[in-house]
């Protein structure tokens, strides 16, 4: 049985343990905030994939090298939204640790705040990590949803 300070302080301590804890619960908010945002393009890069797949098949010549283009350029983006997935659930499974052990070390009275600077900086690498990877892969998506020339000088063909 975990041993509990006394009853006058319990609150006082469990009052200010929330009050630490606010901080990382906010980041978890938005971490969340992030996942979704990369969930929804993953959604959108996976539905387009889906979208060229069938028309890579049915493709020839210069058409079937563009589709293909294409969908390396989607599997590219896929993994780098899953890797920044992945770090910014494992920085939010790290600040999940550091609230617990901040009422752990109030309730047994233990010494975790090396543990707990430590769990926090990693979570900040991580969680920079996946916003690298993110920001690397806009930068792949806008890179390749450029307007192809061609269709650029047949248009301004058509207006003259």
């Amino acid at each position: 049985m975990i041993p509990l300070p006394p009853n006058d302080t319990a609150v006082a301590q469990i009052a200010d343990i929330i009050q630490s804890a606010l901080g990382p619960v906010f980041l978890l908010a938005g971490i969340g905030a992030f996942l979704n945002v990369c969930a929804g393009r993953l959604s959108r890069i996976v539905d387009r994939a889906r979208q060229i797949e069938p028309l890579l098949l049915k493709s020839r010549g210069s058409e079937h090298d563009r589709y293909l283009r294409e969908i390396r350029v989607l599997d590219r983006r896929m993994a780098l939204v899953g890797r920044a997935i992945w770090l910014a659930v494992f920085a939010a499974m790290l600040i999940c640790l550091v609230v617990i052990l901040l009422f752990a070390g109030t309730l047994v009275r233990g010494h975790f705040g090396t543990a707990i600077a430590i769990l926090f900086m990693t979570c900040m690498a991580l969680l920079g990590s996946g916003f690298a990877l993110f920001l690397v892969e806009t930068q792949v998506g806008s890179r390749a949803v450029r307007v192809r020339n061609a269709l650029l000088e047949h248009e301004a063909e058509e207006q003259s």
